[in-house]
């Protein structure tokens, strides 16, 4: 069947990587974001998804506003039987809801965590499971029927950048499942709907004062993709790749060190990042700094 991809993210990427393996499904165009200023440089990059589709000589199209008459015209040319969405990052209007149908690989089990941030909330809400959920795009916040849904259970020692591969895998098998199998979608739940708002930057930012369980699967959550940090008292931030939870954290307030290891309340940080510097561990970093001895 005949189907157009639109993705941005890494997540997008990997989906789409699969689905331009399977040759009854591989896409005929892919639309993604615009490229966009990043870095220091504030040089140009692509979006990922971008990358992927010119190394599968797949053709890009980048417009500037996806429901704009031009975009949807450009669509409709591949005449496609079905438009696979993944992690775009732009509201889907009409006449494209209409026009075509929309099926979104969603990497939750809906109706929670519906929104932008599904796995990164997940984590940091402390659930045990997650998983991916194949629906249908409708005018609502993910809120049209479902396709189908798996389920992947979060690990104790989960990261944002192990659980995620996992389910890249499960959504593209499920995804070529219902393009194979074209089910009949089944209208969600009213009742358990939750939603992920996007990332701050206070999300992102450790109190060192606060629940240190809280804190931990926070950096779980936002790594290696967005990273946690902490603020100094220069009011640089410190990255933190790495914590856990520290039964024997000595007691006090803010950055503490004792025998070598590092506490921010009571949170033991393992790996960290410096500004402008390479991730180290801890200790190295407390070679180099004076912090209150506890």
């Amino acid at each position: 069947m005949s189907t157009v991809y639109l993705g941005t993210s890494e997540f997008a990427a990997a989906v789409l990587d699969r689905l331009a393996g399977s040759a009854r499904h591989r896409p005929s165009l892919v639309v993604t974001r615009p490229d966009r200023p990043k870095g220091r440089g504030r040089t140009l990059q692509s979006p990922p998804v971008a990358e992927t589709a010119r190394a599968l000589d797949i053709e890009v199209f980048q417009p500037e506003d996806v429901n704009a008459p031009d975009a949807v015209a450009r669509i409709a040319a591949e005449q496609p039987d079905a438009v696979v969405v993944c992690a775009f990052g732009a509201l889907l209007k009409e006449p494209l809801l209409h026009d075509f149908e929309l099926i979104n690989v969603h990497p939750s089990l809906l109706p929670r965590w519906r929104g932008a941030a599904p796995v990164e909330r997940a984590m940091m809400a402390g659930d045990e499971r997650t998983g991916v959920a194949i629906m249908r795009v409708t005018a609502g916040l993910d809120s049209g029927p479902v396709y189908a849904v798996g389920e992947e259970p979060i690990a104790p020692d989960d990261t944002y950048g192990t659980l995620a591969p996992r389910l890249e895998e499960l959504g593209s098998d499920l995804l070529l499942d219902v393009l194979t199998r074209r089910p009949e979608p089944s209208d969600q739940p009213e009742d358990g709907v939750t939603y992920a708002e996007k990332i701050t930057a206070e999300d992102r930012t450790i109190d060192p004062d606060a629940d240190p369980v809280a804190a931990e699967r926070a950096v779980r959550a936002l790594s290696p993709h967005i990273g946690a940090r902490l603020a100094l008292d220069d009011g640089q931030m410190l990255g933190v790749l790495s914590a856990r939870v520290a039964q024997d954290a000595p007691p006090g307030t803010g950055l503490r060190t004792r025998e070598a290891r590092l506490f921010a309340g009571g949170l033991e940080l393992l790996e960290i990042q410096p500004p402008g510097k390479r991730p180290m561990d801890a200790a190295s970093w407390l070679r180099g700094h004076t912090v209150p001895e506890a």
